[in-house]
This record gives C-alpha cells, sequence and structure tokens, in this order.
C-alpha cells in the first residue's frame, strides 16, 4: 500500500479535477441514493448535477429509500436506462456486491461514493474519515480532558463508522490507557438516524445516571439526538460531529455542540461527477489526477481512490463556513454566544 500522501485539495491535479475533465460529452451517468435523511445529500446531489451536466453529460438518479434490495434494484434500472458510469452510495456495504457485478457485466464503471464499496472494480471517492475521527476526537478532548465518555457510531453496516472510530480511539488511547478517560458507553446507531442515537443517549445515561462527561458523535444528525437526550436532563456537555449541517453549525454557535467536522459536500459531489466522467470515456481508475492506491479496508482489497481533506469547525473559526458561503451567518448566528467567531 503507498502512503495517503499529497490529500489535500490544493494540488494542481485535483484543482484541475475539480475544474472539470476534457472529455467526450453525452454520457449518462447514473446515480443510487443510499437515502436522502440526511441534510448533506442534497448538498451533494446538487453539486454533482451540476459537474455532469457542465460537462454536457446527463445526470439520472434514484433513492433506494435505505433499503438495501431496494438500491440493487435501482442499479438495475439505472443500467437499463443506459448508464455509462455509476456513482454508488451504498446503504450496505457488504450487500452492494451484485450492483457492481452488473455493472461490471456492462463494462460500467463503479465509483464507490463516500461510502466504502471495497472492491477492486470500484473507485473510491471520498473525505479521510479517519481523520474525520482524529479531529472529532481532538476537539472533544481539547474541551474535556478528563471523565467518562460515550461513543455514538453510526451504522454497522458503513466502514465509514470503523474509520471513524478508529480515528477516534486513536487519539484517545493514551487517555483512556492512564485512566484519564473512561468508556462508558458505546454503540452503532441503526442508519445513523437522529432518533435512533436519541434512544442510545437516553439509555447510556440511564445507565450511568448521568454521570457522563463527553459525548463522541460521529455524525451531525446523530449530534442532534444526543443533544436533545442531554438536553432532557438538563445538561450540557462536550459532543462532536461532522457534515457541517446547518443546525449543528448552529448548535456550535450556541455552545451545544463543540465541533462539527465539515466535510464540503459541494467539492465531493463536483469531484465525483468529473471522476465519472472520465471513467465513463474509458480513462483507467490510476490515471484519474489525484488518485491513489489504497488498501485501507477491512479486506485489504487495493482500490484507486481518491481523498478529500476535511476541516474542523468550533466556535473560533465558524467564520469559515459563513465566509464560504457553506450557510448565512444569519442561520448561523442565531442564539450564537458572544465567543462564536463571525457572529
Amino acid at each position: 500500500m503507498k502512503a495517503l500522501a499529497g490529500l489535500l485539495l490544493a494540488t494542481t491535479a485535483t484543482a484541475a479535477l475539480l475544474a472539470g475533465p476534457a472529455v467526450a460529452a453525452d454520457k449518462i451517468i447514473g446515480v443510487s441514493w443510499s437515502n436522502f435523511q440526511e441534510e448533506r445529500w442534497k448538498t451533494d446531489e446538487a453539486a454533482m448535477k451540476a459537474a455532469i451536466e457542465a460537462n454536457g453529460d446527463k445526470y439520472i438518479s434514484a433513492d433506494a429509500q435505505a433499503s438495501a434490495a431496494k438500491q440493487l434494484t435501482d442499479v438495475e434500472n439505472l443500467i437499463a436506462q443506459g448508464a455509462n458510469a455509476l456513482i454508488i452510495l451504498a446503504q450496505d456495504s457488504g450487500a452492494v456486491g451484485p450492483a457492481v457485478d452488473a455493472a461490471d457485466a456492462e463494462g460500467i464503471p463503479v465509483i464507490g461514493y463516500d461510502r466504502l464499496i471495497e472492491d477492486e472494480r470500484a473507485f473510491y471517492i471520498t473525505f479521510d474519515n479517519i481523520e474525520v475521527g482524529r479531529m472529532q476526537a481532538r476537539a472533544v478532548l481539547a474541551a474535556q480532558p478528563k471523565g467518562n465518555y460515550a461513543f455514538i457510531k453510526g451504522d454497522k453496516g458503513d466502514p465509514n463508522a470503523d474509520f471513524l472510530f478508529a480515528g477516534i480511539m486513536e487519539v484517545l488511547k493514551d487517555a483512556m490507557d492512564a485512566g484519564d478517560i473512561v468508556n462508558v458507553g458505546e454503540t452503532y446507531t441503526d442508519g445513523w438516524k437522529p432518533d435512533n442515537a436519541q434512544k442510545n443517549m437516553e439509555q447510556i445515561l440511564t445507565a450511568n445516571d448521568n454521570n457522563v462527561d463527553a459525548v463522541v458523535s460521529e455524525n451531525d444528525g446523530m449530534a442532534g439526538g444526543v443533544v436533545a437526550a442531554l438536553a432532557a436532563q438538563g445538561m450540557v456537555v462536550p459532543v462532536s460531529g461532522q457534515d457541517g449541517d446547518h443546525a449543528a453549525l448552529n448548535r456550535v454557535a450556541r455552545g451545544t455542540q463543540t465541533v462539527s467536522v465539515w466535510k464540503d459536500a459541494r467539492e465531493l459531489g463536483k469531484a465525483a461527477g468529473n471522476v465519472a466522467a472520465m471513467l465513463a470515456d474509458g480513462k483507467a481508475g490510476a490515471d484519474i489526477p489525484n488518485a491513489v492506491q489504497w488498501s485501507g479496508g477491512a479486506k485489504g482489497v487495493e482500490m484507486n481512490a481518491i481523498f478529500l481533506a476535511p476541516v474542523p469547525i468550533t466556535s473560533e473559526n465558524l467564520n469559515l463556513v459563513i465566509d464560504a458561503g457553506w450557510i448565512e451567518k444569519d442561520k448561523v448566528c442565531d442564539g450564537a454566544m458572544d465567543s462564536a467567531a463571525g457572529c
């Protein structure tokens, strides 16, 4: 496995990739979404669709509605509609194999979007999720260096949940080994759903008589559920998240969430649309600008991949998302603390 060097967007190759590839137009790019429950997927879709259409290609899509079985049918339908390349946000990475088989049988390239599809036939494009986990843990550790920690992980069927947790544990290991931090509750969350996260948090609070000092939640939607469970008990403790959801950024401004690791979905969607155009045009995955050879999945399968760089957003740098046009100032700053940067 080659080292993951040069993952930042500030490279000539990736800048060229985001600017749009020089390829033949009139391709059909099929996109299979796992669901639109999370706020961010609409943002991804808008950027992806814009990039695809800017390249002169046609965007078609399907929503699996959180069903792994429906996603397989969706992919078959996208292939039947003439897709020349497929972008798949897997509902269940372990169950999506038949979709890759179906695409491969028709000579259609596949992109595993944001969630790993561990298959050498798939091109993987995402953010560096282990680093996202590190960023979450660093921010919570800085806010609460000692005490009882709860861990609200994502869906067990999504490899990202374990990538994130690996980064989290990497940062917290020394403090846990020293006994400064105690793990008092750790659970996967079905579907990454906020209401499931809230129930999980309520159970952890009950089991520990509310003696919880910090919560590492793996995304913003679940962080919302965590904060609701804490608020019901009159508690405010450091809480992490990711995705830069608007509600989460407002919680950061208000002080009820410590960090949201911002993964600019606009850039990920745009990059995926451009990679799909190149793959549909016959370009090899290894020849895609800024692609690296990566084998960090559970099976060690070597794949071509692109990793974009995330940014941790705390109350000290909220101005970054405002200045980038990710969120309007009045939305992020509603009820904000006086110390929130940019408010």
